[in-house]
């Protein structure tokens, strides 16, 4: 349905041009055409393999009607007109695997935390504010970015705020970590039996240290549950902090169908101003997901339903992803996955079946081959062109076998490429020298013919940082990890563009700068493919302008004419 959509305004619009084009020349000289935005005296790069540089842009009713040179100065006439001064200028990134939420008042962010000290602190302090028994919680915390080169820990929090229940999540979302208070809550001790896909962790002497991976939920689902009313304004502003990271699209990488007429509504308030978002939700069932009445691509150029999410196994800060081979220092424990692989198997085709795109974490190697092979069986029996299913993360390289399996079947990857700098003290713990390496793997794959679209998860959200870390594959500590797995800056910026708009069916509408396109782009200080490459994370993002609004920074009142950049 929304193929069919998309290429008739394909083609309505380049209708139009050519009619104005036979009407012209029926007529002499044309007059110029008016419209909303000329961009001027630009380095574009389009991302647009028939036309990949430019120096000007002509945007009309929030979409792109020309690009070129100078010559448009004489073609167009425009309510506003700026110039860059030679400013780079590009699509706008496209984030295809990141959380967005908002955050309760009795939430920290820790993302920026640099020391177990600190989050003590800011815990204290939260609990001097809240009554006694009011839980605390958290999120963004990563021992390799904190001074003391070690988890925050049960005793931590308990000295912090003995009186409330604590609860802290990672950056990731794999593990967190909770006080003796909440711990109690939930009523875990040093006899509770290791839960289902999951470990609650114990120090040397046997006594619960706080972390518990893959399965905090047993102890968060006694926190209280934030109403969307409650939390909805900092969703906004969450959403909209993108603009300032250059990010005009995203998909959300995990929802409920429930909660999708949340994202409407915000969206049905405030669309225009918000990063465009497709959001994957979880698998319900047959009858729940009918009922629904949503499937994937339904919606509009702001807000879609995207794929269905599904996890075959656990993360890798604990570590809990599923591999062929043991951790390293871990005897012969491999991760887990979440369902056996027949619940795997029936829910992947019910999915399929009923029409969805399929997005699945699959982060271990032994989980990848799984799905794969999965996969490749459901499509043989129930052939279904285009699907577009994919792996969210791909981070333990599979077998050339399965990546042969997968260009084969048309199975796609997004895939962070920063994780191998901000995960390397995780990676480099648990894992041998070859996996090492080849973790995180880009080139591999796109030699293998499988399409490869870059994301986030959050870790961080910036996209230069990804950019950079494919083209380096340089970690925190400057080691280069497989270098062989590299990327150029330009597969890099398509893989945050053009790529990423491929993978939820709308490179018919972004990605690129190219007639008939959204006028989604950013203007960056610098080109990244003219500067040293471990430089380019530290790239401003100066300007981002969505549907040909300006929306970082929101600008004073535009003028006619104006200078930018």
């Amino acid at each position: 349905m929304h193929a069919h959509t998309t290429d008739k305004r394909w083609h309505r619009t380049r209708t139009l041009a050519l009619i104005g084009v036979l009407f012209a020349g029926s007529h002499g000289v044309a007059e110029p055409r008016h419209v909303d935005l000329l961009v001027t005296n630009a380095a574009i790069a389009t991302m647009n393999p028939s036309q990949p540089i430019a120096t000007a842009m002509a945007v009309d009713d929030d979409r792109i009607v020309a690009v070129g040179d100078s010559a448009l100065l004489q073609d167009f006439t425009a309510a506003r007109t700026v110039d860059l001064r030679g400013g780079f200028v590009m699509p706008g990134f496209i984030d295809t695997h990141t959380h967005l939420r908002g955050d309760a008042p009795w939430h920290l962010d820790l993302t920026s935390v640099r020391s177990v000290a600190e989050i003590r602190a800011l815990v204290a302090a939260r609990a001097a504010k809240l009554p006694t028994g009011h839980w605390i919680t958290g999120y963004g915390w990563s021992e390799d970015e904190l001074g003391e080169g070690r988890r925050p820990l049960r005793d931590d929090l308990d000295d912090a705020a003995p009186g409330n229940p604590v609860g802290l999540t990672r950056a990731g979302g794999h593990s967190a970590v909770f006080n003796s208070t909440a711990l109690a809550m939930a009523r875990i001790n040093e006899d509770s039996p290791q839960p289902e896909s999951g470990v609650i962790e114990r120090g040397d002497d046997g006594r619960l240290n706080g972390i518990i991976r893959e399965r905090h939920d047993l102890v968060l689902d006694y926190a209280p549950k934030a109403s969307d009313a409650l939390v909805r304004d900092s969703l906004i502003n969450n959403l909209r902090a993108l603009f300032r990271l250059g990010i005009t699209s995203i998909v959300q990488a995990a929802d409920s169908i429930d909660h999708y007429a949340e994202w409407q509504h915000i969206y049905r308030l405030h669309g225009g101003t918000l990063p465009r978002a497709s959001i994957q939700v979880a698998w319900e069932g047959n009858d729940r997901m009918h009922a629904s009445g949503l499937i994937t691509g339904q919606g509009d150029k702001h807000l879609r339903v995207g794929a269905i999410k599904i996890f075959a196994d656990g993360g890798f800060t604990g570590p809990a992803a599923y591999t062929t081979k043991p951790y390293k220092g871990m005897g012969d424990y491999r991760g887990a996955l979440t369902m056996a692989p027949g619940t795997l198997y029936s829910t992947l085709e019910a999915a399929h079946v009923a029409g969805w795109q399929i997005g699945i974490h699959a982060i271990g190697d032994a989980a990848i081959e799984l799905v794969v092979d999965t996969l490749a069986q459901i499509l043989e029996t129930h052939p279904r062109t285009n699907h577009r299913h994919y792996l969210n993360h791909f981070t333990i390289k599979p077998d050339d076998t399965t990546m042969r399996t997968m260009a084969a079947n048309g199975i796609a990857i997004t895939q962070q490429p920063n994780f191998t700098y901000t995960l390397e003290g995780r990676y480099a713990a648990y894992l041998d020298a070859p996996s090492l390496a080849s973790n995180n793997p880009l080139r591999s794959p796109m030699r293998h013919g499988i399409h490869l679209a870059l994301s986030s998860d959050i870790l961080p959200l910036g996209p230069l940082l990804g950019i950079r870390t494919a083209v380096t594959r340089a970690g925190m500590s400057g080691t280069v990890h497989g270098a062989d797995e590299r990327l150029t800056v330009d597969e890099a910026l398509a893989g945050y563009t053009r790529q990423g708009a491929w993978l939820t069916f709308e490179e018919r509408d972004k990605g690129m700068l190219a007639p008939g396109m959204l006028a989604d782009f950013v203007v960056l200080g610098a080109d990244p493919r003219r500067i040293d490459p471990l430089t380019i994370n530290a790239i401003a993002v100066e300007q981002t302008w969505l549907g040909g609004r300006q929306v970082w920074p929101i600008p004073p009142l535009a003028q006619p004419s104006e200078a930018g950049g």
